[in-house]
This record gives C-alpha cells, structure tokens and sequence, in this order.
C-alpha cells in the first residue's frame, strides 16, 4: 500500500504492474496447496525471468550510467536477490520452492516499489528518456526456458545462491 499522495513515476507503475501480474500466476500455480500448477508455474517462472531481464539489462546498467558510472549500493542487494530468484527456478516446482520464492519476492518488491525505492530511483534519474526506458522495458522479448533440473550440481547451486542473497529454502529454517 502506498502513502496518500503517492504518484508513482512511469517505470514504477509499469514494473509494478508487473509484479502483480507475476503474484497472480504465483497464487494460481499455489492454489492447491498441495501440489504446483505446472501450467501458471511455467508461466511465472517465463516471466520472472523477462523480469529479472529487464532489471538487469536495462535498468541497472541505465541507472549506473546516470549516476556516473557508479552503481546504486541498493544494487549489490537486487543482483543477489535476482541471483536466488533464478536458482529457485532451475529445479522442478515444489511447494517449498514456490514458498520460498513468494517470501523472497514479498522482500524484494517492498524495495523495488516503496517510495523512494529502486523504481522511484529509475524514474527519477530517467528524467527526460523516462518514456524511452519504458518502451524499451516493454519490447523486452520472452525468454526461452530450459528444462528443470534436479542434479546434485543444480541443488548445491541453489543453496549456495540463496545464502550468499541470506535466504534458506523454507523448509531448512524450521
């Protein structure tokens, strides 16, 4: 919830659009609680991707390009949790896996979408090639995805990235 007088900036109301756009398929592919919704899972886990995509290649270069070369101290933070976001979607769904990415995205959005935030930061330092940044954020092609994976490897690569962001999988912090 924002404050009263709250006007997000063109890049805020985009990204955040479509952040709740990815909550919706969270909650869809968690509905059961049970067992994932592969079909809204294998469409969060193709957006968040273009998501981190978009952070990543256009807005934090872009931001460190206006800010002199000098990248935000907030950035080291969103790298990391970007990092531990991907690793969560390397091996195949689970209830846990989707938990720990909904406790980790819950973190990551409070800071990308307060005021005075990453996005308020992006769309202040825009000032006038705000529009040119949104319309490159939106042309942003899907991604391709590959295939799940439950190696060793890929298991040892997700716990690793999790810590260095300081997260633990659900179920390892009961």
């Amino acid at each position: 919830m924002q404050p009263r007088g709250y006007e997000p900036g063109p890049v805020a109301r985009f990204l955040a659009e479509d952040h709740q756009r990815l909550e919706h398929l969270l909650q869809t592919a968690l509905a059961p609680a049970d067992h994932v919704v592969r079909g809204a899972y294998d469409h969060f886990r193709a957006g968040l991707l273009r998501h981190i995509g978009m952070e990543e290649k256009i807005l934090l270069p872009a931001v460190q390009r206006w800010n002199g070369g000098r990248p935000f101290s907030i950035a080291a933070k969103l790298r990391l949790d970007h990092g531990a976001l991907a690793a969560l979607l390397m091996p195949t769904p689970t209830t846990v896996i989707l938990a720990t990415l909904r406790r980790i995205l819950e973190q990551h959005n409070l800071a990308e979408e307060s005021p005075d935030g990453w996005y308020e930061i992006c769309d202040r330092l825009a000032g006038t090639e705000v529009e040119h940044l949104v319309t490159r954020l939106r042309a942003t092609p899907e991604v391709a995805v590959i295939p799940h994976s439950d190696t060793t490897a890929v298991l040892g690569a997700v716990h690793r990235a999790l810590e260095r962001a300081g997260y633990t999988l659900d179920s390892d912090s009961s």
